[in-house]
């Protein structure tokens, strides 16, 4: 059961014992997803003053060795616990929308939840399981957070922590093959033409684990993949961030003594695609700025209100909670298409509106002028 699929609703499961609140890390997790887990169900055991503790801790730790013998971070794991010894599962609710941005979101759907209320509720004796990346839920210990995810003396450096130096974390790897995930060039040129604002004098660096595409994407720049606590320690070291839409940086970025300006993609892991959604809500995190299709920064309250603006008001969000079928279904398959044949090098003219190209959606997928204007009624909406 607790390996189970992801549930629309909060949902308890009932087991058969009882003792703390804890979450169990699940292999195909990335680090920067585990140390959420992590961190939230730890937040959580101390705000209910319960004990704590960590099925599959060895995932996380194992995660944590890189090249060595041990973890570069000094976690307390809590009490030694299985998943048998705790009497119900909390898998925190889900909230998806529908669109033709993507394969995966017109088939999966795109996750755009926010906090789960429900996560503060929870029972002693509760494995919470979900994303759990929302900044409330750990909020009462984030000063905490730089002694629980204290780097080993041995494993921290300064060596590239300079006041002229500002370091993106670009996230490459299977990213790359998705047009609405991947952070095209202009994020990163302007998020370089915001930081040079700072200091004319401000050079670059690239830490990624993908360094053949960062090459390709931004030529020029130094670009380097270290073993994880060489990646983890240079940003949380790093006097200046542009980060991108993956939650690998999120903890180095929040625990750092040193940085002084983060910069993070509005709308997160849509930001090349989104007229106004998060994907997902939980990423606005209290001291990132934000950083729009529009060249322009915003700090987390903007978001925020902006966000809280375009839930009520938005017809395009309001009717896209539900799968589509039949023409809707095709009309998004014809988006998704369109934006993976521009992508992938295919001659397109784009839409102003949606960034999709009418050439490439009618001469390359055989749509006729009447599937376009529909498909504009469907999925086109202003924020």
């Amino acid at each position: 059961m607790i390996l189970g699929d992801r549930l629309s609703e909060g949902i308890v499961w009932e087991i058969e014992r009882n003792v703390m609140i804890g979450t169990q890390i699940l292999q195909g997790q990335g680090l920067g997803n585990r140390l959420f887990c992590y961190v939230t169900a730890r937040s959580i055991a101390e705000q209910k003053k319960t004990s704590f503790g960590v099925p599959g801790k060895e995932i996380l730790l194992n995660g944590l060795t890189g090249n060595n013998s041990e973890p570069f971070l000094d976690l307390w794991m809590g009490e030694e616990a299985k998943p048998e010894d705790f009497t119900r599962v909390y898998e925190e609710k889900e909230e998806r929308i529908y669109t033709g941005a993507c394969r995966h979101d017109l088939e999966h759907g795109c996750y755009v939840a926010g906090e789960d209320r429900g996560v503060f509720d929870v029972e002693d004796g509760t494995l919470l399981m979900g994303n759990l990346q929302a900044e409330s839920y750990f909020a009462p210990n984030r000063e905490q957070l730089k002694e629980w995810l204290k780097v080993k003396p041995e494993f921290d450096s300064y060596e590239y922590t300079r006041d002229n130096l500002c370091v993106l974390n670009l996230r490459g790897g299977e990213y790359a093959s998705e047009p609405a995930l991947f952070l095209r060039k202009k994020y990163w040129t302007d998020g370089m033409a915001q930081m040079k604002k700072i200091r004319s004098d401000m050079e670059f660096m690239i830490v990624t684990d993908d360094v053949t595409m960062a090459h390709k994407l931004l030529p020029g720049i130094p670009a380097y993949h270290f073993p994880v606590h060489g990646d983890y320690v240079t940003v949380k070291n790093a006097r200046y961030l542009i980060i991108s839409n993956s939650s690998f940086a999120c903890f180095p970025a929040f625990t750092s003594e040193t940085v002084q300006k983060v910069i993070a993609p509005k709308y997160w892991a849509r930001h090349n695609v989104s007229n106004g959604y998060w994907a997902s809500e939980q990423n606005i995190y209290t001291g990132f700025e934000y950083l729009g299709r529009d060249g322009k920064l915003y700090d987390a309250q903007a978001c925020r209100e902006e966000l809280e603006t375009y839930r009520g008001q938005s017809e395009f969000f309001a009717k896209h909670h539900e799968k589509p079928d039949g023409m809707a279904y095709r009309l998004g398959e014809i988006q998704a298409k369109a934006a993976y044949t521009a992508y992938f090098g295919g001659r397109a003219v784009p839409c102003h509106s949606c960034q999709v190209s009418f050439v490439t959606a009618s001469a390359v997928l055989s749509t006729s002028p009447k599937e376009w204007v529909a498909f504009h009624t469907l999925y086109v909406s202003t924020p």
